[in-house]
């Protein structure tokens, strides 16, 4: 296959801006129609290991997990020509803005499950969304040891920065479907036999469903299309090649 044109690169980097606003359209609903949903349909939000707590559990992830996690991951995208150091720290901070959200979010769901003698991890939404927290955690963890700690390996950067960018797009998948099937849990729940007559609660959830797929296809889109890639620097384009002449064993310059 030929590689694409200057021009035709050009022509569709005029497109990234309207794939970036169309995310962010589709990430803010996502984030607003989980808010109604538990303010208004739900009841609000408490910190009182009440009910009114649960709801702080699914707003805050959708807002971690899903929105700021999608965000961090298009930064490379959307900054493509700021300096690398720059956009590393944006890229950790949001990241970890979002994590301590899903936290609290986790929390929330703990503190609702022990007050009503509620089982915890029991079913398989809550098996994937541990093993989402988990892996993001972990993520974060050796990102920073790796990209951001002083006195990092140059060959150990890039080596794991192909494993950095498939966990970060299996973790986001993860976060889709660990919403998805709670989504569903909540509404079988609280909505119970109703759920089959589609009341306005049940239209508005199912909606909120499809908007989490569709930022999560746009947000896979523009991290995955070559042309959107972050060009190369200088010293990153030192750092592929000193690394290209490790695996292949050479200790000097052909």
């Amino acid at each position: 296959m030929a590689s694409p044109s200057s021009d035709e690169v050009s022509a569709s980097t005029l497109q990234l801006p309207w794939f970036v606003a169309g995310s962010q359209a589709l990430g803010i609903g996502c984030v607003v129609l989980v808010g109604i949903w538990m303010g208004h349909y739900r009841g609000g939000f408490s910190w009182n290991r009440d009910e009114l707590e649960f709801n702080v559990h699914p707003l805050c992830m959708i807002l971690g997990m899903v929105f700021l996690y999608g965000d961090a991951i298009m930064v490379y995208r959307i900054f493509r020509q700021e300096s690398k150091k720059c956009i590393k720290i944006v890229h950790a901070v949001i990241h970890l803005g979002a994590l301590l959200i899903t936290i609290i979010g986790f929390v929330a769901v703990f503190h609702f499950h022990d007050a009503k003698n509620i089982p915890n991890l029991y079913s398989l939404h809550s098996w994937l969304g541990l093993t989402t927290v988990v892996m993001f955690g972990l993520q974060w963890i050796i990102g920073f040891l790796i990209f951001l700690y002083p006195g990092g390996l140059a060959a150990l950067r890039a080596w794991y920065l192909p494993l950095h960018t498939f966990f970060g797009l299996a973790i986001f998948t993860l976060a889709i479907a660990s919403s998805l099937t709670g989504m569903t849990e909540k509404l079988l729940f609280s909505l119970n036999k109703s759920y089959k007559d589609m009341p306005v609660e049940a239209m508005l959830a199912n909606s909120l469903g499809l908007l989490l797929v569709a930022f999560s296809v746009v947000v896979g889109y523009i991290v995955t299309r070559p042309e959107w890639k972050r060009p190369s620097q200088a010293e990153e384009e030192a750092l592929s090649m000193h690394f290209h002449r490790i695996t292949r064993g050479d200790d000097e310059d052909d």
